[in-house]
């Protein structure tokens, strides 16, 4: 154990276990939604951790009323909330990756069309529309 968690098991009078977490490297060959799916989990994750050492160091903080542990319980509330800003830009990402990978090429659009020709080509064109469309 190290000397910051020795202090800290002293401060809050808790006992430190170690957790190990099973980190599982995405393939390379993988498509978006699977990454998508996989970043999604581990930030809904994060963030119910994080909401539990809010609330345990918020605990703490009340017990003890010391300045410290209350800053530690923002400094935690602030993490939560990163994470879940984290989470709505990865929704807005998958969204601009769908509709990049949904576009099929390029559509083009007209606005000003200039004809090229004497006034008398452009009565004869328009002649000839109208007899083609009746």
């Amino acid at each position: 154990m190290s000397k910051f968690e020795d202090n800290m098991e002293d401060i809050f009078d808790i006992e430190v276990t170690a957790e190990k977490a099973e980190i599982v490297a995405p393939e390379e060959n993988q498509d978006a939604d699977k990454d998508y799916e996989y970043t999604r989990g581990e930030l809904y994750r994060l963030i119910s951790k994080g909401q539990e050492a809010v609330e345990g160091a918020l605990e703490v903080a009340q017990e003890s009323g010391h300045p410290r542990a209350y800053e530690v319980a923002v400094n935690a509330m602030k993490q939560v909330s990163d994470m879940t800003d984290k989470l709505i830009d990865l929704q807005q990402k998958m969204k601009n990756l769908n509709k990049e990978e949904s576009k099929k090429g390029p559509t083009s659009v007209t606005n000003n069309a200039i004809f090229l020709g004497s006034t008398a080509d452009l009565q004869k064109m328009l002649k000839r529309g109208k007899v083609e469309e009746e």
